[in-house]
């Protein structure tokens, strides 16, 4: 071997000299990294937009659990849901050398530059749930891989649900997160989309509480001051949603305002069971974090460019609505495979599934 070879070199070089395998397919990969770990560590950074945000602790968690998995040794650069805050970690992040960096930008168009410095080092970088630059500017940028939900559909999906519990009339508020967050931008033209569609609701007010509950709580008590008969809130995240949940019962108002959210975290699907939210959707934090450390540590392992045949550049992770609802349609009894979800509830499933960072 090369004295000059580095450390991906001879990486690339034990992958394919030594053990003599093709990784088309992840899941020999995977097996490898499990069996080489200790002798083929790897050392990655990674930062998400807030890790105050239970969406974020979550995929934190995720990312780590893989990270002790495959042999990557994690540093986690916090955002703090400050994007000039991001910016300035991630700033520092771009100094060192790192065998692939993975991050969920806070806001559109603040991390280019310092990403761009790793990429053209040769550091494959993941975007994680939301766009660091447009998407034709991030695949010009040399991004690996864009990982990340389908936030229109999340949020169409649980703002039909409030249209159907208001009639399809009335007064409705939207919560929103951070103007600059991608996310937050689509989620908001989701709600858009579905409220267009019925003439009789009207929206009172839209505007961003930053993903922050205190905000969201404070909202909710301005909103109802001002709108008695509101009828419905949607939030772009569970956190807003199920503080907006509880400035209602505050106000005495919980028979009277429908509140749904974005994420399905295990507190939100439990107060979908409680009849507390009607509905939430489900992003996949663990699935988003946990894939990014499996394709960094892949192109880590055999090499961005041949990295880049095998990983697309966008993989969407996917989750469903969660509702509350029940499929018992009483012709189907005798056939409940014929029924929605076999006729039975979901959440208890889906919590078990979560919290076992599966889902």
């Amino acid at each position: 071997m090369s004295s000059r070879m580095n450390r991906r070199d001879f990486l690339r070089s034990s992958l394919f000299m030594g053990a003599g395998l093709s990784f088309a397919n992840l899941l020999p990969f995977i097996q490898y990294r499990i069996a080489h770990a200790q002798e083929q560590p790897l050392r990655a950074a990674m930062s998400s937009a807030g890790l105050q945000g239970t969406w974020n602790a979550q995929g934190q968690e995720a990312a780590l659990w893989w990270a002790k998995l495959l042999g990557v040794e994690v540093t986690w650069f916090d955002g703090e849901f400050d994007p000039a805050i991001q910016r300035g970690k991630i700033d520092q992040m771009a100094t060192e050398q790192w065998d692939f960096t993975a991050m969920q930008p806070g806001a559109i168009g603040t991390l280019v530059e310092p990403v761009q410095a790793m990429i053209d080092a040769g550091i494959p970088v993941i975007d994680m749930d939301t766009l660091i630059a447009p998407l034709d500017q991030l695949q010009e940028m040399g991004i690996l891989t864009f990982i990340a939900p389908n936030n229109v559909f999340m949020s169409e999906s649980a703002v039909e649900v409030l249209m159907d519990k208001m009639g399809g009339a009335g007064k409705i508020a939207h919560i929103g997160g951070q103007p600059g967050h991608t996310g937050a931008q689509a989620r908001g033209q989701g709600f858009l989309n579905v409220v267009a569609r019925y003439p009789d609701v009207e929206v009172v007010t839209d505007e961003p509480a930053d993903w922050d509950n205190a905000k969201a709580a404070a909202l909710t008590e301005t909103i109802l001051n001002r709108h008695p008969d509101l009828k419905a809130i949607f939030a772009d995240n569970d956190d807003m949603a199920l503080a907006a949940r509880q400035a209602v019962e505050n106000a005495g108002l919980g028979d009277q305002v429908f509140v749904a959210g974005v994420d399905a975290m295990s507190p939100a699907i439990q107060a979908v069971a409680d009849g507390k939210l009607v509905a939430t959707a489900r992003n996949s934090a663990t699935r988003i974090h946990g894939w990014a450390v499996v394709a960094g540590a892949y192109a880590a392992t055999v090499g961005l460019e041949e990295a880049r045949k095998n990983v697309p550049f966008f993989v969407l992770a996917d989750g469903p609505l969660i509702t509350n609802e029940i499929d018992s349609n009483p012709d189907l009894a005798a056939e409940p495979w014929k029924l929605n979800n076999y006729g039975m509830s979901v959440i208890p499933g889906l919590i078990w599934a979560q919290d076992n960072l599966v889902f």
